[in-house]
């Protein structure tokens, strides 16, 4: 008998960091063949663990290529920096500071839990669906476009079996069976932020951080990224090296998720979010993968404040990324996209043939294409921003989870929310972080709104 453990086992790892060597520029083609001529295999395509375990030697030998593949130097690293000063450097736009912060209430901030719960629960159960099966899921039951929850009722069976939902979150969201808000990365990481500025206030540490999770965060619930760095922070590696080694999740999701909290408690001050953002995010990526929660704690920043519209909030995130970087172009590349085709598939389509190639479903540089495009096409509309975010495939969840947020700030209270999208969510949290479970939304919004009025 064999635990296979997800995203961390480092025959499983290799064939990620060649992937995202490739995408870097670096030149791994000896170290790749020898990986290979040594009984490697590739990445597993969609999960996290291949079958079967890895001989030992093989075992030996993917730890030595990943640290020999951390020593290639990225053409890249130039334009694309992970330091905070030297990114401030990068961008010619960078915000200044808000001589007069607004106040965000409590009501907006009511909102955007709602709007990040019920975006993430929309996505919950075709999370790892390729495209073709979200469609084929949806179009029967005529919800195409996505305008309310995904059901098993009236498709047809055979397409239920070549398109099986999420087998961990098909039975707690469906129409047919949702009871409050399960559990969900997606949220959990917002309650750790939340935890976290109300231990340590705005001036937390990276370091802070890690010790919150190890407190707070059962190894279990994290993922990619995030459970390769508690792995290092359990084997004494210390932020920021935690981000780096043998992670080849490092330009990956993960960070963007974590993001909500900060930008929610910056009204008004994008500069101040993106900061604080970096922070959290160094202790498990870099470059675009840090890029991604400043971008997104920049825009919610923004968004607030209550002052801009959501075309004003996607500008504002773009000011706090390094102009050169694949993250920023792969933003422009969405809403300059949304803007030109009228039909929101065509707008997936032409996404997927750039990224879904090269690209895994959780890496950030597609689904942040797909949130900018979704969010552009949307047009502030609530609905539409959650069902374009989640039809688009890759990280459903997590991208109807940031548009949902953004929408529900620029909503601006939970009654401008559609209820058929909030009331399923009874007012309830299911989570495994200490102290939150069963936690409601208003609740959350009451300390969130004391977090963002501290000092």
């Amino acid at each position: 008998m064999s635990v296979r453990l997800t995203w961390v086992q480092p025959e499983d790892l290799v064939g990620h960091e060649l992937r995202q060597a490739a995408q870097d520029g670096r030149d791994a083609r000896e170290i790749e063949e020898r990986w290979y001529a040594a009984g490697g295999g590739p990445a597993p395509d969609r999960a996290g663990a291949s079958e079967p375990p890895a001989p030992p030697r093989l075992r030996a030998l993917a730890g030595e290529i990943l640290d020999e593949l951390a020593l290639l130097e990225s053409p890249l690293a130039a334009d694309e920096p992970t330091a905070l000063d030297e990114i401030v450097a990068a961008c010619p736009h960078w915000p200044g500071g808000p001589e007069a912060a607004p106040v965000v209430g409590r009501d907006r901030l009511h909102a955007a839990w709602l709007g990040r719960a019920a975006g993430c629960l929309l996505g919950k159960p075709v999370e790892k669906l390729p495209l073709t099966g979200i469609r084929a899921l949806a179009r029967p039951t005529g919800n195409w476009p996505l305008t309310t929850w995904f059901s098993a009722r009236g498709v047809p069976p055979e397409l239920l079996a070549a398109h099986p939902w999420n087998r961990r979150s098909a039975p707690t969201s469906l129409a047919e069976n949702i009871d409050g808000m399960p559990e969900d990365d997606d949220l959990n990481h917002p309650l750790l932020t939340l935890l976290l500025l109300q231990r340590h206030g705005h001036a937390f540490t990276t370091a802070d951080l890690a010790r919150l999770w190890l407190d707070a965060l059962p190894a279990g619930r994290a993922f990619t990224a995030e459970r390769i760095a508690y792995g290092n922070l359990l084997a004494g590696v210390e932020p920021p090296e935690t981000a780096r080694r043998r992670n080849p999740f490092r330009e990956w999701i993960g960070a963007q998720i974590r993001a909500d909290v900060h930008g929610w408690t910056h009204p008004g001050d994008p500069a101040g979010a993106a900061a604080q953002a970096h922070r959290d995010a160094v202790l498990t990526h870099t470059a675009n993968g840090v890029y991604g929660a400043m971008f997104t704690a920049a825009a919610l920043a923004v968004a607030a404040g209550g002052e801009s519209d959501v075309h004003g909030c996607l500008a504002a995130g773009l000011r706090v990324v390094p102009p050169h970087s694949r993250y920023a172009r792969a933003i422009r590349l969405g809403i300059e996209t949304a803007r030109t085709e009228r039909e929101f598939d065509v707008v997936v389509d032409r996404l997927h043939d750039t990224y879904a190639d090269t690209h895994h479903w959780v890496h950030v540089l597609p689904n942040a294409a797909l949130l900018a495009a979704a969010l552009t096409h949307a047009d502030g509309d609530f609905t539409r921003s959650i069902g374009s975010a989640v039809s688009g495939g890759w990280d459903t969840d997590s991208n109807g989870a940031t548009a949902g947020s953004l929408a529900g700030l620029l909503a601006g209270a939970p009654d401008a929310l559609p209820e058929h999208w909030t009331a399923p969510l009874k007012n309830r949290l299911a989570t495994s972080v200490p102290g939150f479970d069963q936690v409601g939304f208003d609740t959350l919004a009451a300390l969130t709104h004391q977090e963002a009025l501290r000092p």
